[in-house]
């Protein structure tokens, strides 16, 4: 499906690496391997606000039979040297430790989070705050700050990050008044969870949100069911943001009718409609290393998220080469849009995606799309 208004609003090379978080620790030339993911949020000045993902890793990584990694260290950056003869490096994000019996994955990148600021509709630049970036500040993000989701629950913003260690692979929480200055709250889920997006409003008097919990081992469902196994949407309240507890029933599953979404998670932060929750979620069609990343959508019951109201199994963005077409000199991946916020613009939604894990993409769905 294609979109009158769908464009790239903001690319590696709009970032200022002079005013990185890095700057002046490492000693050695960095470049932007993306600037993709961003959550997004409306300020009270009418204005919208992403949080950007700045990936930012070495121009040499590999030096003297190793490869190197960035990692923050007690108020600084470290270089940590990996014998090549000890890892898999197929995959340009990240690399593969040998050795161990079990998964161990390092980063080609250091992620941090970067304040960028549009015009009420998405598409024009106001301004990039350097000065609020997000970056990693104790021991469980010292490789990074990854994937904001931003949510405005009453008069409180809500910013759910992804925060990557050796320690742990947590999900962090960050509050705002006003949706720029961003105080860390603490860890608020312990395991593996990419995707924790906080539904933008109460159900009752409780939080709600969409986890998407990972692992190497999912159980089968039994022959001829509508659902497939694999990585699935969970639920999960909580009565105050902080402290989450599972939802008994499941949330949005893999159908076993199509192998586009074999492998999915949240999006965007489910929105209030006439009709309910409005919920876009990423998919995943196996492909090679990394697959085919599309965006779909669901409406959730108002008052009980975990029934699907209706839903599509048609996507409603895909990857586009026209519009990375500029830019393909910087390309490591294609097949890849990953929708990370939403918010209101009257008759449609202005959508933001990384597009190919390297630009933020601006597009505005119309509310008819979705049957509003």
């Amino acid at each position: 499906m294609t979109y009158p208004i769908d464009r790239l609003v903001f690319r590696p090379d709009d970032v200022d690496l002079a005013r990185s978080p890095l700057a002046g620790h490492i000693g050695e030339d960095t470049y932007v391997l993306g600037a993709f993911n961003p959550g997004l949020t409306r300020l009270a000045n009418g204005n919208l606000l992403m949080m950007v993902r700045v990936a930012e890793a070495l121009r040499q990584p590999v030096r003297d039979g190793h490869v190197r990694s960035i990692r923050w260290d007690g108020g600084r950056y470290v270089l940590d040297p990996w014998p090549l003869a000890q890892v898999d490096t197929s995959d340009p994000r990240k690399f593969m430790v040998h050795g161990s019996g079990w998964r161990v994955m390092a980063l080609t990148s250091l992620s941090w989070l970067l304040p960028v600021e549009l015009s009420p509709d998405g598409l024009d630049r106001v301004a990039i705050h350097y000065d609020k970036a997000v970056a990693p500040s104790a021991s469980f993000q010292c490789y990074g700050i990854e994937d904001a989701r931003i949510s405005k629950v009453g008069d409180r913003y809500l910013m759910t990050t992804c925060s990557v260690s050796p320690e742990r692979h947590s999900t962090t929480l960050y509050s705002s008044a006003n949706g720029l200055d961003w105080t860390f709250e603490d860890i608020v889920l312990d395991h593996q969870n990419k995707d924790m997006l906080i539904f933008e409003g109460l159900i009752g008097d409780r939080y709600w949100a969409q986890t998407r919990p990972l692992g190497d081992l999912y159980f089968a469902y039994p022959p001829g069911s509508e659902w497939r196994a694999g990585p699935a949407i969970n639920l999960a309240t909580s009565p105050d943001g902080h402290h989450w507890k599972p939802y008994r029933e499941p949330g949005i599953r893999p159908h076993s009718a199509t192998v586009a979404t074999a492998r999915m998670g949240g999006g965007t932060p489910p929105i209030l409609t006439d009709d309910g929750w409005l919920s876009l979620w990423h998919g995943v069609e196996p492909k090679e290393i990394v697959g085919i990343y599309r965006t779909y959508w669901s409406i959730l019951d108002r008052d009980d998220p975990s029934k699907v109201v209706r839903t599509h199994h048609a996507p409603v963005l895909e990857a586009s080469p026209t519009l990375t077409a500029p830019i393909e000199h910087q390309m490591y991946l294609h097949d890849v849009v990953f929708t990370t916020g939403i918010a209101d613009g009257g008759d449609h939604y202005v959508v933001a995606s990384g597009e190919a894990d390297l630009a933020c993409r601006i597009t505005h769905v119309p509310k008819a799309v979705f049957g509003l």
